[in-house]
């Protein structure tokens, strides 16, 4: 099968699948059971930009799940130093592996990858392009949350301009019907391309710079961090840093439902009075990033999820 570059290479109903399979590998994320259906499989993690949590779910998924991982380690003791090119680099890797989890920070280089590679490419984030992997454990969240995903009323907020993860999370909440508000500041508003390719596709899109009025309708709000690495210019980024910050007393009229979410790592856009609240699904999202790829690593590698996993459990 070949890898996950955007969303678009899954289906509503393989999202679903995928869903439903992470689902029943809860038991064997959370290390309550050992179920090796990757055993003899290697993953090669290829990270040419910093990452916490997308590479170490990775390894986590990879390693619950009985297989092994190779790291690039650091890019400045890589080869990549010496002039090695991405396309090189991917050669002699997909030669040592099953499968390639990739973050580069050029958009379009995970697809130029897997047009490289002969083993599956994972896409865990290309520049300010696509973060799939991201927006399905975003998906396994919200569902948790709310028992669905169709017809949701969610605010992405902060950094949509820049922001990977909240351009491939609304195409994905568009196709299930969801309702989007964008909150941010006039200089980092979703691309206007982004708006109408999803107005095309049928979303109800509103834009806004007020965050705390769009709180008290949401059924999800999802923070995002103000990323300094992404500016050219420092005088821009020092006119929109600590655009919203979101304090527990800022809750006070939403849903009873209503579920706070963060791709982490936050800077001060959610103050630490919000973790306490029923709201607050950071870390728990944060968590679900290995459930959802132990989910996609079974899927590309076609290795088939027991259904019968949580009465082992």
């Amino acid at each position: 099968m070949p890898g996950l570059i955007t969303m678009d290479d899954l289906t509503n109903d393989e999202i679903l699948q995928v869903l439903n399979d992470a689902e029943r590998l809860l038991p064997v994320a959370r290390g309550e059971l050992y179920l090796p259906l990757l055993q003899g499989k290697i993953l090669g993690n290829l990270f040419f930009e910093p990452s916490t949590r997308t590479r170490m779910s990775f390894e986590t998924a990879m390693k619950r799940l009985g297989g092994d991982v190779v790291n690039l380690g650091d890019v400045n003791t890589s080869s990549v130093v010496k002039g090695e090119t991405l396309f090189d680099t991917v050669q002699m890797v997909d030669g040592y592996t099953d499968i390639i989890a990739m973050r580069h920070p050029r958009q379009g280089a995970a697809q130029y990858a897997q047009d490289a590679a002969r083993v599956p490419i994972l896409n865990g984030g290309d520049g300010a392009g696509h973060h799939p992997t991201q927006t399905m454990l975003d998906l396994f969240t919200i569902r948790q949350a709310h028992g669905r995903l169709e017809g949701l009323n969610v605010v992405l907020a902060g950094d949509l301009r820049y922001g990977r993860t909240v351009h491939s999370l609304s195409h994905a909440l568009t196709r299930f019907g969801c309702t989007l508000t964008f909150a941010s500041p006039e200089l980092l508003k979703m691309p206007a391309e982004i708006v109408s390719d999803l107005r095309a596709h049928g979303a109800n899109v509103v834009e806004t710079d007020d965050l705390l009025g769009s709180l008290p309708g949401a059924d999800v709000v999802y923070m995002t961090r103000i990323q300094k690495e992404r500016f050219a210019d420092e005088d821009e980024y020092a006119k929109v840093a600590g655009a919203y910050k979101l304090h527990a007393s800022n809750l006070e009229h939403v849903k009873e439902g209503m579920i706070i979410m963060h791709p982490l790592p936050r800077v001060d856009e959610i103050h630490p009075s919000v973790d306490d609240t029923r709201h607050a699904r950071y870390f728990e999202q944060a968590f679900n990033g290995v459930v959802a790829r132990m989910a996609l690593l079974c899927r590309l590698l076609n290795v088939d999820v027991p259904a019968n996993i949580g009465g082992e459990a």
